[in-house]
């Protein structure tokens, strides 16, 4: 037993003897890797270098730098707060959150962001680039142009707009500068160029027959654009607004140099809108129509008009909807209808297209319309009213 006793204890001052062995060498390798060899390459002596002197900015960069520092302040980042209640308790929690980026309209301080930033929200946080961070009401929103306005009490002192600009003339080519708030990281600033004009993509909750609404007339930028960007500015190099950046193409979900904007114009025109009215204002040919699902099953190439609205233009132009007798046989009562085959000289081969004829037209104005009834092609002018309740 002693003996036993003795073999295991001179076993175990080997095995720790060994270990120490293996942890000096170690640390031996460790000091001669990183501490040099001793053979008098160290300079106990050593200092950091002197800084050179820095050449004077160039013109490009003196611009881009005057230009963040003048537009900065007016861009703003938005939280998205969306409550749920728990059905056991009844207690409130704070269950989904979101964020996007905005931009200052007007010193009365509304700030306008994409409608898809605010989706679901049960309670919004504007921070301006000081990190002062409000609460913000929704004052009206367009979901077919995924434009939304919010309105918030501060300081007017804190509050500096953006310059607005134009967007029907720019050019494929130009320089553009977004700044915005992606992945939280805010006031963040990104250049690039204008890679296209007249794109479109749709609208992310505006559905329509089965599909989406299009957003149109898109500016195409390769500036990089990431998730958080939405509702940020893109502006030119005079620091002028020209567009809200609203989306990506990437498989990924983040910048790979295709981004989309909506059109300063656009913006403009809703977002006056809807400060004065709390919605925008869409010129109608008071139709409603059927969904381009019915045209396609039925073998149409149009849009089919299923009623038409009483004291509408389409009314005093003759329009017909469909015959509403007719109904138990779907394909009678398709053939009743008045088919929107052209506006103004463009083809209507879908609801798109017949919203995209309209998109740009203002209430008091006339659209000719191609129709074909029963066979036969017609040509009517329609005056375009606001048919608002």
């Amino acid at each position: 037993m002693n003996a036993q006793w003795q073999r295991d204890e001179t076993e175990g001052r080997g095995a720790s003897s060994w270990r120490a062995a293996v942890l000096v060498a170690l640390a031996g390798m460790a000091i001669w890797k990183f501490a040099g060899t001793g053979d008098g390459t160290l300079d106990p002596d050593a200092q950091p270098r002197p800084v050179a002197p820095r050449g004077d900015l160039g013109a490009d960069e003196k611009a881009t730098i005057d230009l963040f520092e003048r537009a900065s302040p007016s861009v703003v980042f938005i939280r998205n707060v969306a409550i749920e209640y728990d059905r056991r308790s009844l207690m409130a929690t704070e269950a989904r959150e979101g964020t996007g980026s905005g931009f200052l309209w007007d010193e009365l301080g509304h700030v306008v962001t994409n409608y898809h930033v605010i989706h679901g929200s049960d309670e919004l946080e504007v921070t301006l680039a000081n990190h002062e961070t409000y609460a913000a009401t929704k004052v009206g929103f367009e979901v077919e142009k995924d434009i939304a306005v919010l309105k918030i009490e501060a300081p007017r002192d804190r509050l500096r707009p953006l310059a607005v600009g134009a967007s029907g003339d720019l050019r494929v080519g130009q320089n553009v500068f977004a700044i915005g708030n992606p992945f939280g990281l805010d006031q963040t600033l990104t250049a690039g160029l204008i890679s296209g004009l007249g794109r479109e993509m749709p609208a992310k909750y505006a559905e329509v027959d089965r599909g989406q609404r299009l957003l149109t007339d898109l500016i195409q930028t390769q500036a990089p654009i990431n998730p958080g960007n939405s509702g940020g500015p893109l502006l030119d190099s005079s620091g002028r607004l020209i567009g809200m950046n609203t989306a990506i193409v990437s498989p990924s979900g983040a910048s790979a140099g295709i981004g989309f904007a909506i059109p300063v114009d656009t913006i403009n025109r809703t977002v006056t809108e809807i400060l004065r009215y709390g919605q925008a204002i869409r010129p109608s040919l008071g139709v409603k129509i059927l969904s381009d699902f019915v045209s396609t099953t039925y073998g149409v190439k149009g849009v089919l008009i299923s009623e038409v609205i009483a004291g509408s233009g389409a009314e005093r132009a003759g329009l017909r909807g469909a015959d509403n007798a007719k109904f138990r046989r779907p394909a009678d009562a398709i053939a009743s209808c008045d088919v929107i085959v052209g506006a103004d000289g463009a083809p209507v081969r879908n609801s798109n297209d017949l919203f995209r004829a309209l998109d740009h037209r203002e209430v008091g104005d006339t659209v000719r319309l191609e129709v074909m009834r029963q066979g036969k092609s017609l040509k009517v002018d329609v005056e375009l009213k606001d048919l608002r309740p």
